[in-house]
């Protein structure tokens, strides 16, 4: 038995997702003991052929909270229908303090939208797309919002 065969089968199984960090911030609490610190980790999870999901992941560590909040992106879903590289239809939407306003682009003008969104589209598998935040400069509600704004398209 060769090193290779010993080692195969404790090697990782390949996922068809594809995983990326939006935000990590680090939360401090008051204790009597002294300060309690936790980190939570913004992701967006998606397969690049119209399925994506977003998950909030928190932890007493940074890696803990980054596959928390991976299995939770995962777990929350949702398909979004593409027709040639672009949305169906062009979608504004009001979620919390944000306002997502996002379009279907001309073939070939790519991404065009801001770094919360631009990841929730990326992984979702859209080619060519226009989009505008409004209101809100918070990662994680443009994430959400981007997310719901892309779930309310229909075919």
């Amino acid at each position: 038995m060769d090193n290779n065969q010993k080692y195969q089968k404790f090697e990782k199984p390949v996922s068809e997702f594809v995983d990326k960090v939006v935000e990590i911030k680090r939360v401090s609490k008051k204790t009597k003991g002294g300060n309690q610190i936790h980190f939570t980790a913004l992701v967006v999870s998606g397969d690049k052929k119209s399925r994506v999901g977003v998950g909030l992941g928190k932890a007493k560590s940074v890696a803990d909270a980054i596959q928390k909040g991976i299995k939770k992106a995962q777990k929350s879903l949702v398909t979004i229908p593409i027709t040639n590289g672009t949305i169906s239809g062009s979608v504004q939407l009001k979620f919390k303090g944000a306002v997502v306003m996002i379009r279907p682009g001309k073939a070939g003008s790519g991404l065009i939208a801001g770094g919360p969104v631009r990841c929730v589209v990326e992984l979702a598998g859209i080619k060519d797309i226009v989009s505008k935040i409004i209101g809100s400069k918070n990662k994680s509600i443009n994430v959400w919002a981007a997310l719901k704004a892309l779930s309310t398209l229909k075919k």
